[in-house]
Order: C-alpha cells, then structure tokens, then sequence
C-alpha cells in the first residue's frame, strides 16, 4: 500500500495509536491514511541477553508489562504512555524525566527495520548491544515524525529494574536557591536517575508549593538511605508522583484544546535565567535542560518564543491546537541542521509525500 500510494503521487499519512496528533507540524490533508497499529508482536526477546525486538505498532505499555515479569525495562518514560506506540514513540524521539540517567530513545535503540517508498525493506543494526561502527540509517528514523519511512519494528538494549528507588522533593520560595540546590546534587558523588524541576504554576497543579526539585535516587538501600542523609531538607513523597510529571504535557492539553507547548533547551547555567522569564506553567529536565511550557493558547507560545529565540534560546513550539495557528513559524531559525535534513528527504521521499509537514511544518 505504502509503494502503490507513492508511485500514484499520493500524500501519505502514517499512524500508530493518534495519540501524538498535536506534537509536530499542522496536518495537511493525506490522500492515504496508513495505520501500523496491527503490527503488535514480540518478534525476538532474550531476556539473559537484555536484548528484545517488537513491531512498530506494539503498545509501549505493553512492551513494559512484558519486561517487567523478567524484572526489566526500556527507560525512556514517554509520555502517553499507555496510549503510544513503539513506532510512534521512536518517530518523536520521546523521552521523559529518566534520560538524566538513562539517555534517550538513540542509547536505546541497537537496531530497527523500516520500509521506504520505493519498497527497500531496510534492515539497521541488529540484536546485539555493540553493533560495528558505520553508518546506522535507523537513527535517521529517530525523530523523524514518520517523515522519511515507515517503522516496521524496532531492536531495543534492556536495562534491569533496581532494586530500590525513592523520589525525594526540595521546595523555594526562590528560583536562585532551587538552582543552588540543583548545582550541590550535580556536583555530588550521588547521581539520580531524574532531577525535575517545576515552575510555581506547575508544582501548584500536581500538589506542590514554590519552586521544586523532585528527585529521584535508584540503586541499593545503602544508596538510598545515602541521599536521604545528604539531601538536607528534602522529604520523601509517594513515587507516583512521577507519572504526573511525565503525563504533564499530555494532560494540559487534554484540559486545554487551545493549548499549546513550547519546548525548548539551554545550557545548564542558562537554565534559570531562561526559567524566570517563563509565565505559564513548567517543567524541566533539570540536569539536561529540556524545558516544556505549557501556554494557554498558539498565540502567546509563539509571542513568547520570538522574543526567548531573540535571546539565544533554541526551541520549538513542539504542540499546537487541531486547527493550528496559521502563518506562524513553529520551528524558528533552524539554522544549519534543516539543510542536510533536506538533503536526507529529498533522498527518501522526492516527492514530499510522507507526513508533510509533521517536522514542525518545515518537513
């Protein structure tokens, strides 16, 4: 279906769950609508070997509930989580709180089959860890919003559960102190798997006061038990708490129709100066500086994003409401990356067929 749709220079739409219709460029109108959602096998898992591989349109909370009963998992904590497909989790490059840690969806994936337009079945990688050094075509799909070929399934390398983990939360009535905070635990010998923090706004909606540093330490009890002495003033909270956190940008939109989400990165030491200027809720991957913000409509992201892009910052406005704004920008001075990006879909797709537009309306 794929090939025939091509060679009649038709626009292609490729799907998994829909869960991810808002993130990426405005929709145009496909002539075909292509869902991968049936191809849902485990097609090869070697538990001793931490190694698995699954089609494309598994559910990622799937994928998880089978690891788990070997006491394994794929670390990325993507949001919609239950909703998301495998293939649509790797196409956006999602990722949540863990990747201070854990890294993301390219540490992740050791392999993956994806089919092109003119039919090549592509095989990348393969089942083990360490593969030869080259060229890897899979990382091309990584984040490529179905733009260039379609996922058919995907190798992941497994990482054990730990035994024991614990979320600890810090709360200032200042931004300066959080930061100060946040430096101590960077500089420390103890480094957790996720440092998160949360704007006023957001720590509001999910309980929470001030400007908070959630954390969160996995490892042995000694391990645990060690933070618990050196991060003064912290205190525990139930863990759950981090399914909100990750499920943040999700469920604003959900709650806003008109929302949109700006997402953007700083340097480690920009990350407060970048922070204060934010008037809307945020959440931020404290120890990477990925930062989402959560505006209540596409006019003021993308108000607020001119001006932030005019001081140095790097972002998109990565969500949009269903009718999104038009003649609005939302990935602003892509600078020299766009081109070889060209070049790459040009190569694959000459025809800008597939998923036009989902790049941030640049692809």
């Amino acid at each position: 279906m794929l090939v025939s749709a091509a060679q009649a220079n038709q626009q292609i739409e490729l799907v998994g769950a829909g869960s991810k219709q808002r993130l990426g460029g405005a929709h145009r109108k496909a002539d075909v609508s292509i869902c991968l959602a049936d191809l849902n096998r485990v097609l090869e898992y070697e538990p001793n070997d931490l190694t698995i591989s699954v089609e494309a349109g598994m559910k990622w909370a799937d994928l998880q509930s089978v690891l788990a009963a070997h006491n394994q998992m794929v670390p990325l904590d993507p949001p919609w989580f239950d909703s998301a497909t495998v293939g649509g989790v790797i196409a956006t490059n999602s990722c949540g709180p863990r990747r201070r840690l854990y890294g993301s969806a390219r540490d992740a994936v050791i392999g993956m089959k994806f089919v092109t337009l003119q039919g090549a079945v592509v095989q990348s990688g393969g089942m083990v860890v360490k593969n030869v050094a080259g060229l890897d075509m899979g990382k091309l799909m990584i984040g490529s919003f179905g733009t260039l070929a379609a996922i058919a399934s995907v190798n992941f390398k497994l990482t054990p559960i730990p035994p024991v983990s614990r979320t600890f939360a810090l709360s200032f009535e200042a931004l300066d102190a959080v930061m100060k905070q946040r430096d101590q635990i960077l500089q420390g010998v103890l480094q957790p798997a996720a440092l998160d923090l949360l704007n006023p706004q957001a720590a509001a909606n999910l309980g929470l006061e001030g400007w908070t540093l959630l954390l969160e330490a996995v490892g042995s009890q000694r391990v645990i038990d060690r933070y618990a002495r050196e991060l003064s003033g912290a205190r525990t909270i139930d863990g759950t708490i981090w399914r909100s956190v990750r499920e943040y940008v999700p469920e604003f939109l959900h709650q806003h129709p008109q929302g949109a989400v700006v997402r953007f990165s700083t340097p480690l030491q920009g990350l407060a100066a970048a922070a204060a200027d934010v008037p809307v809720p945020l959440v931020a991957r404290a120890g990477n500086g990925v930062v989402y913000t959560c505006f209540p409509d596409c006019q003021s992201a993308h108000a607020w994003l001119k001006l932030a892009v005019s001081r140095g910052v790097k972002g998109v406005v990565e969500a949009v409401p269903p009718q999104s704004c038009r003649g609005e920008e939302q990935w602003p001075h892509p600078q020299n990356d766009l081109v070889v990006m060209e070049k790459i879909k040009h190569m694959l797709d000459p025809g800008n067929l597939l998923n036009a537009g989902r790049l941030y309306g640049r692809l």
